[in-house]
């Protein structure tokens, strides 16, 4: 049984947990005219379903990269990534963008709503992308909202939310198609610690009340306290990782 095969085998029997995210032998180079440029080596990583685990590393380590191989966004140079027993790596680009509308929630730094639409309307968009009817539609928005606890904000615009509503109705928005996994990618980046706690608070319900996966690059060692697992990454490899007691 190989290293990896064997970390495979016992994260699996520690978190009774099947495995959600296997990664082989991946590598990410970018060309730059005649420069080839590594960004990620050799990565071998197993991550269980229903973990939460936090990816930190120095600006430039590769973790975004990473984060965007995990979610279909870029594809590998070199190896294979297997999501929920899906190789994605071999789909076409119609049924790639399929796969992460189903399957991936994103949370970013940057909020990216639209400053013309309401936030029920922002929660919606995802879904108009569904065969859902207008009903449907509207029901699954008001629970997204309810769970990230802005249902009587529905109808202001981003301009009249703080920061930290404005990242809960991202969240919602995230969550509104009922994924399996969340990618968060610095989510707290641009929140004070109060609101930033608020936010973290809210992917550790996801988490452990609705048994979501979530992988969070993160900075901050207060979020990766939130976190099962925290993994550290440089120059393009993967050199630590810990289990954590996550906060309640």
């Amino acid at each position: 049984m190989s290293n990896a095969d064997r970390k495979e085998a016992e994260c699996g029997a520690a978190t009774g947990s099947s495995l959600m995210i296997r990664l082989r032998g991946v590598c990410k180079t970018y060309q730059r005219e005649q420069q080839t440029i590594p960004v990620l080596e050799s990565i071998d990583l197993d991550i269980a379903e229903n973990s939460f685990e936090a990816l930190m590393g120095p600006s430039g380590s590769g973790k975004t990269t990473l984060l965007n191989l995990i979610a279909g966004i870029d594809r590998p140079s070199a190896g294979s990534i297997t999501v929920g027993g899906i190789e994605i790596g071999g789909l076409s680009e119609g049924k790639l963008s399929s796969w992460r509308a189903h399957n991936i929630g994103f949370i970013f730094q940057q909020y990216n709503l639209l400053p013309t639409l309401t936030a029920f309307q922002n929660v919606e968009l995802p879904l108009l992308l569904t065969k859902l009817g207008s009903a449907e539609r509207a029901k699954s928005v008001s629970t997204a909202l309810k769970i990230v606890g802005l249902t009587e904000f529905k109808d202001h615009y981003p301009r009249q939310l703080s920061g930290g509503q404005e990242q809960r109705i991202a969240i919602a928005r995230a969550i509104v198609t009922d994924p399996a996994i969340f990618i968060a990618d610095e989510p707290t980046g641009n929140l004070d610690r109060k609101n930033a706690d608020e936010v973290l608070n809210l992917l550790s319900l996801l988490h452990r009340e609705f048994k979501k996966t979530i992988v969070m690059v993160t900075h901050d060692p207060a979020a990766a306290r939130h976190a099962m697992v925290v993994r550290r990454i440089d120059k393009g490899q993967l050199v630590h990782d810990r289990t954590e007691q996550p906060l309640a």
